[in-house]
């Protein structure tokens, strides 16, 4: 990890669980002066380990995952008092000063009846809530993800989007964040109605990458097959990433026919053509006001 450049714009330590390391602060350490934003994914069970580093670095961005209230939340991750030790976090990391700290949630199915619920009690205790939608790929362990109730999440979803659109947040700069998000979810409404063609077109492996634990530099941790640049125990990270093999496997990101939705992809798009979702937010508020049905 310190072989890796500076400068970054933001990095997220993710898992599995990262704060089953025990070496998680070194590598916060390591990390947090190579980028502008350092971003840790947590279940929040070991919340002692998470609030001393929130306090070392109080602007570190920190996601308590969770599935939904407590006992939804509890049933659907097979965790005993999982829910419980997440708003313990979340609540220890408000006292320990974190900047910018809230839930998440991965998107299904099963769990988008919680989506409202999750939402409200965020904007009650003045916290974010970021979410995704789950994927297949090497990296998930998974290649058998099936939405299976398609009407039931869609509609969920489509309300989330709505509440998002009308955030209640009291904060301008939360509110807009929130209006952003809605865009987003926009393609994760598409993703999970099954819809194809709809994403903007994908940065990996040319604007962000995936770092795995064992070295290897990735586009991302979306495909099917580990595509591998190279590894940073082997190579410098800038001869990897202007290397012939980093170039073709550019070219097998360009031609990948996987319908991902990641907030990634989506951020970088957003910033480089933003007037796309200031007209989509724009018009559908007008909707919204006028009690006309949403353009998704």
């Amino acid at each position: 990890m310190a072989r890796l450049p500076n400068g970054m714009g933001r990095i997220n330590i993710t898992g599995g669980e990262p704060m089953l390391r025990d070496d998680i602060g070194e590598i916060v350490d390591v990390l947090y002066p190579k980028t502008k934003v350092l971003e840790i994914s947590t279940n929040g069970f070991y919340t002692d380990k998470i609030v001393q580093i929130a306090r070392k670095y109080p602007d570190v961005l920190i996601r308590v995952s969770t599935e939904g209230l407590p006992s939804f939340n509890d049933r659907l991750r097979g965790t005993p008092d999982g829910f419980d030790h997440a708003l313990r976090t979340i609540l220890e990391l408000k006292k320990a000063g974190a900047k910018n700290i809230g839930f998440g949630i991965v998107i299904c199915d099963k769990n988008a009846t919680e989506l409202l619920y999750l939402y409200e009690l965020c904007c009650y205790l003045g916290i974010e809530f970021g979410n995704a939608t789950m994927h297949n790929s090497w990296y998930f362990h998974k290649l058998d993800n099936v939405i299976e109730d398609r009407a039931k999440a869609v509609e969920w979803v489509k309300r989330y989007i709505k509440a998002l659109l009308t955030s209640p947040r009291t904060r301008i700069l939360a509110r807009i964040k929130d209006w952003l998000r809605a865009y987003f979810n926009k393609s994760i409404l598409r993703m999970i109605a099954g819809e194809r063609g709809f994403r903007p077109p994908c940065v990996a492996g040319t604007d962000m990458f995936f770092l795995d634990p064992w070295g290897n530099i990735l586009p991302c941790n979306g495909t099917d097959e580990r595509w591998i640049m190279g590894n940073l125990k082997e190579e410098p990270f800038e001869q990897i990433w202007r290397s012939k093999k980093a170039q073709v496997i550019r070219t097998q990101v360009q031609q990948c026919q996987k319908t991902c939705c990641f907030v990634a992809t989506e951020r970088f798009d957003m910033v480089r053509r933003p007037w796309l979702p200031i007209f989509w937010i724009l018009r559908n508020k007008i909707r919204l006001m006028l009690d006309m049905e949403m353009n998704f």
